[in-house]
């Protein structure tokens, strides 16, 4: 793993994100290095203040409704390289440094290993 990267977002910038009635943001998390799209998932304000200071992914989990921080159990942690979001202000994405053999709770590398149609 490299260095951990905090990044110091201003007042505005967090302010700019919308977050729908439920309090949460979707989160696009993409491989700094190759740009494959690894995962999606949420944050609340908490968490992505957190994910910011701790220079690591930390969502909520809406299933368990709770904080997660992403490979605290497996190991497979994401160092954030880059934080930004879109032009909305409603999507956030992560150009992540993955450890351990990737991010799909499956053990793919990607969550996004099923395409439509047949080979």
């Amino acid at each position: 793993m490299s260095e951990v990267r905090v990044i110091v977002p201003t007042a505005d910038q967090l302010a700019a994100i919308k977050y729908d009635s439920d309090g949460l943001v979707p989160a696009i998390v993409q491989d700094d290095e190759t740009g494959s799209v690894l995962m999606m998932a949420y944050m609340n304000a908490e968490t992505l203040e957190l994910s910011l200071t701790e220079g690591r992914t930390v969502f909520w989990s809406r299933s368990r409704q709770e904080v997660w921080r992403k490979g605290e159990t497996s190991g497979e942690r994401q160092w954030i390289r880059v934080a930004s979001y879109d032009c909305d202000g409603d999507t956030l994405l992560f150009r992540v440094e993955q450890e351990g053999g990737g991010a799909c709770h499956t053990g793919q590398y990607s969550c996004f290993y099923r395409p439509f149609g047949s080979s």
